[in-house]
């Protein structure tokens, strides 16, 4: 059975890259995404691969601010009805069961993908087990993402990706290893776009862009599949490129938005981390 139809293929083609958009998916009641096959899923993964993150979090919050819930993977999982939490399995084609399907889903969007932004490069699955109510904050991803909803409803919040809401700096200390989350202002509001996601609806979030999540009125699973592209690869490095710059006394112009290229500050840059690295190592 194939997961995404002709139609929604065809929609996803119309606004990939660089525009979010819904499309419909058939993986509800997949037996991969039941919590009971979550539970042991979540007893497969490295520690650092899981997450857990209190529920009733503000849009905008510091990540120093998050405390540890206390709960472990299974309570958090069973008990997710009441215990007001989010929590994310991250990696999960770590697990031979999950790599296949993530392999699956993704093959079957290649055929729009690659003709735009090339060889789907750095295949990874993420799932998100979440209480009712809970909120994702504000932040930002570097991939290419399809958040496909198996339980449950929420509301995806996507916002525009420009410096209007993202500095350059902010992007720029991302890459530097900066916490995902990003600040929040209440003026942002009127400029994101709501998607509703029920059991069998997807979203597609364009790289990049930032986006808040808040969990409807019962538990839900989501499933997100992601990719990199050489261009997301060379917009990271550009970025890394000029924050350099910056450091240098100068104002960088900000990577070129897709569909063209990023590539002399990009090999700049992987250049000078190279150089660095071997004299680390000479």
């Amino acid at each position: 059975m194939s997961v995404f139809g002709k139609a929604d293929l065809a929609r996803l083609r119309s606004f990939y890259p660089g525009q979010p958009g819904l499309l419909n998916h058939r993986l509800v009641g997949h037996e991969l995404l039941t919590l009971e096959a979550l539970v042991e899923l979540g007893r497969q993964m490295p520690p650092a691969s899981v997450e857990y993150n209190a529920g009733d979090l503000p849009i905008g919050v510091d990540p120093g601010a998050i405390g540890a819930t206390g709960l472990s993977i299974e309570e958090t999982i069973r008990g997710i009805e009441e215990c007001g939490s989010w929590m994310v399995l991250k990696h999960v084609e770590r697990v031979p069961a999950y790599a296949a399907l993530l392999e699956a889903v993704l093959g079957e969007i290649a055929p729009v993908v690659e003709p735009a932004t090339g060889e789907m490069l750095t295949h990874q699955g993420f799932i998100f087990i979440s209480s009712p109510g809970a909120v994702t904050p504000f932040h930002m991803d570097p991939e290419h993402n399809i958040l496909l909803q198996i339980r449950g409803r929420k509301t995806m919040n996507i916002f525009p990706g420009d410096a209007s809401v993202v500095p350059d700096e902010l992007h720029e200390a991302y890459h530097a290893g900066s916490h995902r989350n990003l600040p929040w202002r209440a003026d942002f509001a009127a400029l994101g776009v709501g998607f509703e996601l029920a059991p069998g609806d997807a979203v597609h979030v364009p790289v990049k862009r930032p986006h808040w999540v808040r969990n409807g009125a019962e538990p839900s699973i989501s499933f997100s599949i992601t990719w990199r592209s050489h261009w997301s690869y060379q917009e990271a490095d550009a970025r890394g490129m000029n924050r350099l710059i910056r450091k240098w006394g100068l104002q960088p112009a900000a990577p070129a938005p897709f569909p063209r290229a990023n590539a002399g500050k990009a090999y700049a840059y992987r250049a000078i981390r190279k150089a660095r690295t071997l004299g680390r190592t000479a």
